[in-house]
């Protein structure tokens, strides 16, 4: 396995678990292992996202940091892969 292909996989991972926490933060989960699961998708997450939404106001009730992350991920898979 190359280091391309690794990162490769890594950031399509990451890709689905900001999917994931989309999904969640719509529907959020009652107390117990779904939202303990939560809790972890938002510590993988909220590191990357909380500066992007410094620089990146909010649309209304729309996040838009959440979907240009998932896009400058898109693109740097494009790149690497």
């Amino acid at each position: 396995m190359t280091v391309s292909t690794l990162l490769c996989d890594l950031i399509q991972i990451y890709i689905i678990v900001l999917v994931v926490r989309a999904l969640f933060s719509w529907f959020p989960p009652p107390s117990g292992g779904l939202a303990t699961f939560y809790r972890i998708l938002l510590d993988l997450t909220e590191p990357v996202l909380a500066p992007l939404r410094r620089v990146i106001p909010p649309a209304g009730m729309f996040d838009l940091s959440f979907l240009v992350l998932i896009v400058i991920l898109y693109v740097l898979r494009g790149v690497i892969c």
